[in-house]
């Protein structure tokens, strides 16, 4: 397994990770357990703050919190100099209770309720990032009837495709989200957006996939979007003063994932606006990114304890362990590959190749097929790298498992950022009808 951040393997030939020994990890807080090496993630933040600058151009780096939200995670990005995008009451809920300044939050998703408008207006956000024309009327009535006016972007479909899985490329034409620049429905939507009283539109925002290992997807987003700015200023009159270009900057998963440094999405980006933008407005527009998946996603780690096993001769060795598709959906959702180690005998030899299922009552709820271990035994640990980014956010309740605790590593130290589910979490919101209870009662 390549050891990402801070990962090592110490003298006693256990994974040590932000200076804290794994085994003594499961010990004290229990498995599964999701850990994040804090270092990491604050470097992450550092580099993507540090290219901007370098660039010359204004800019915010929006933390996308859907990778990863809690409000431990929110504390750190606003430490790091970070704003925050939401898509949902919850995340920003979150990120308030956290104390994260309202004014750098981005509010995003394709259909936002009247009540979440209304909770990030009385928060007073510093964005919206508006989908479709539905929810543009509606926050003009809104804000409206609150006296207020509101910061927005248009969220746009450039008609770039990402070279990623089909399921997670939103930048093409076919898309549920934004409104599309080829068929004129962006054009449109910047007309009306400009003529509400309560709405001061920004700019636009784009965004063409996830996990992207190239530039030339984001080069020639840039090139479209500007183009359609250029058609914009000279029929409407219209400048816009914000240009956010999404995230999707890849991380390495496993062997065959090749991402670039973040300077160099960076710096790629930067040149085509500067390319692109020259003398369409008196000054560029300030460049915004929201970056998620490539902050938090390989500064995470996942501890389990090994169960039972199958041994299929001919076929397969099946190993079970304490977690699965419930702490990580990813494999079953999108055929996601991860690398892993026996985190307590890191290293011995490798002796056997196994496949990693999860305890859920699903055929598919595999982790990794063929992993080349050690011989394993019951009660060794399994330590799964990145899975920092939509591990967390994704985890789930099926079969009535609990979800895993989250521990901050730096230093040597550890650090408890959400404790594991109790038995009476799972039925903490359960309600028996009367009529039920009295009939278990009386029979």
């Amino acid at each position: 397994m390549f050891l990402h951040g801070t990962s090592k393997i110490n003298e006693q030939g256990h994974l040590e990770i932000g200076g804290c020994d794994t085994t003594e990890l499961k010990a004290q807080y229990g498995t599964p357990l999701y850990i994040v090496d804090e270092q990491s993630v604050r470097n992450r933040c550092r580099e993507y703050i540090e290219a901007f600058k370098a660039s010359g151009l204004k800019f915010q780096v929006a933390y996308a919190s859907k990778a990863f939200c809690v409000m431990a995670m929110c504390r750190l990005a606003e430490e790091e100099g970070m704003s925050l995008d939401v898509v949902s009451d919850g995340e920003l809920y979150t990120a308030l209770q956290a104390g994260f300044p309202a004014e750098r939050i981005h509010f995003h998703g394709n259909n936002k309720t009247i009540e979440e408008i209304e909770m990030a207006l009385d928060a007073k956000i510093g964005c919206f990032v508006v989908d479709n024309a539905v929810e543009l009327h509606m926050l003009q009535a809104i804000a409206a009837d609150k006296g207020v006016k509101v910061n927005i972007l248009l969220r746009v479909t450039p008609g770039v495709e990402a070279h990623t899985h089909e399921y997670i490329s939103t930048g093409q034409t076919d898309s549920k989200f934004g409104f599309d620049i080829g068929n004129g429905s962006a054009f449109e939507a910047v007309k009306l957006a400009s003529e509400q009283p309560n709405i001061q539109l920004m700019g636009i925002h784009s965004h063409i996939g996830s996990q992207i290992f190239e530039v030339e997807g984001f080069q020639m987003a840039v090139q479209r979007v500007a183009d359609f700015a250029s058609k914009v200023k000279s029929e409407l009159g219209v400048v816009f003063t914000v240009v956010n270009l999404g995230g999707g900057f890849g991380i390495r998963y496993t062997e065959g994932d090749t991402p670039l440094q973040v300077s160099q999405y960076v710096k790629a980006i930067t040149d085509a606006v500067k390319q692109h933008f020259a003398g369409i407005g008196s000054e560029l527009p300030e460049i915004w990114v929201e970056p998620g998946r490539s902050i938090v996603g390989d500064a995470g780690t996942t501890l389990y304890t090994v169960g039972t096993s199958k041994d299929i001769p001919g076929v397969r060795k099946y190993v079970a362990v304490d977690g699965g598709m419930t702490d990580n959906p990813r494999p079953a959702l999108y055929e996601s590959k991860y690398e892993a180690i026996l985190a307590n005998r890191a290293n011995e030899k490798v002796e056997e190749t196994v496949s990693i299922a999860g305890k859920c009552c699903e055929s598919g709820d595999m982790l990794i097929w063929d992993l080349d271990l050690p011989k394993v035994n019951t009660g060794d640990l399994l330590a799964v790298s990145c899975t920092g980014a939509y591990n967390y956010s994704m985890a789930s309740n099926y079969n009535r498992i609990r979800k895993p605790a989250v521990v901050f590593v730096k230093d040597g130290q550890s650090e408890l950022v959400v404790r594991r589910e109790s038995l009476d979490d799972i039925v903490s919101h359960d309600v028996v009808p009367a009529r039920l209870h009295k009939e278990a009662v009386s029979s």
